[in-house]
């Protein structure tokens, strides 16, 4: 039951809900630019999703689980996961990070590098170490060429 709920879009969640209360009733007057900060954030937004989506498509391509606890049956590395290794993470990072500058959240930018220590400790790292295990050579060579990250 616990890992049905332990999902990285709910950190996600979390940390835009912090950062909307915070611009809203916290802003201590600081701004990220206005216009730019809004487009910006739009590109930050739309690209998180495109990411997601693309690697959501591939994973069902392959007949594979895109739940961060499951167990893969077949190791992606086609589509956007010849970029990156964790595109939906990505994603997430991305869509906080455009929240944040859509929003003007000045004070909510330390949260950006937080949920990436929290989804690389909580759900990437058991991810690699259960690939690891089970496709061994094949996973070891996906990992020298393709980046965890970007």
């Amino acid at each position: 039951m616990r890992k049905t709920f332990d999902l990285p879009q709910l950190w996600v969640l979390a940390f835009a809900v912090i950062a909307w209360l915070q611009a809203r009733h916290f802003s201590a007057g600081l701004r990220l630019g206005g216009l730019f900060a809004d487009f910006l954030g739009g590109l930050l937004v739309g690209g998180g999703v495109l990411l997601m989506a693309l690697a959501l498509y591939e994973m069902r391509r392959q007949r594979t689980t895109p739940m961060p606890h499951g167990t893969a049956s077949q190791l992606v590395t086609s589509g956007i996961f010849s970029r990156t290794r964790n595109p939906i993470y990505l994603g997430d990072v991305m869509i906080l990070a455009g929240l944040i500058l859509r929003w003007e959240a000045v004070l909510s930018l330390p949260l950006i590098p937080v949920l990436m220590w929290i989804l690389e400790r909580r759900y990437i790292i058991p991810e690699e170490n259960r690939l690891r295990r089970q496709f061994r050579v094949d996973y070891a060579r996906y990992c020298q060429k393709t980046r965890r990250w970007v």
